[in-house]
């Protein structure tokens, strides 16, 4: 079974902040504050889709995870992508890499953006490799550039440019999905 990404909805927001809660993906965001269900629905509100876009993943038709571009900037022929799995069970599937391709599928051909760009906690080693392994390269190494728990926490800026990911993409899709 594939993955899908499916466009956030209202109706869909409040399994978002369950997610978003859990430990296991606040941990890896800039902040770990609970949220609310009214800042989720004020969160919701102010998506600008000129700017943004929110998936939910779906796998064999369940629900597991959001994806996002944001930042989307056509001056600069460039954004931001990041995603979170809330379903603990199906990490480890594979699942990551197909949502990478899609993404990277979507900002360089739908959207016709040059740079995909994203952030990752230095210490995040398993996820820095993927994006590696996608051709996203290290450009950026923001020192300090979060506070979680009184610590100061480093950053990787890492991007990938269209005419790379146009290199790439066949070998990818037959790593993934055996094409």
């Amino acid at each position: 079974m594939d993955i899908e990404l499916i466009k956030l909805s209202l109706d869909d927001i409040e399994q978002v902040r369950v997610w978003r809660n859990s430990p296991n993906v606040a941990s890896y965001m800039y902040n770990e504050r609970e949220i609310s269900p009214s800042d989720q629905r004020n969160w919701f509100n102010s998506i600008n889709e000129e700017k943004s876009r929110y998936w939910l993943i779906s796998y064999d038709e369940k629900k597991i995870g959001l994806a996002s571009v944001t930042g989307i900037d056509h001056t600069l022929q460039s954004c931001y992508w990041a995603f979170y799995l809330g379903e603990s069970s199906v990490r480890g599937a594979g699942i990551g890499a197909k949502v990478e391709y899609n993404v990277l599928e979507y900002v360089f051909n739908e959207l016709k953006l040059n740079k995909l760009r994203c952030e990752v906690f230095v210490d995040n080693d398993k996820v820095i490799k993927m994006h590696e392994k996608f051709g996203f390269r290290r450009e950026a190494y923001y020192r300090e550039h979060c506070v979680k728990e009184g610590k100061k926490l480093d950053v990787v800026g890492l991007a990938i440019l269209k005419s790379e990911w146009d290199r790439l993409k066949s070998f990818q899709k037959k790593a993934i999905y055996g094409e």
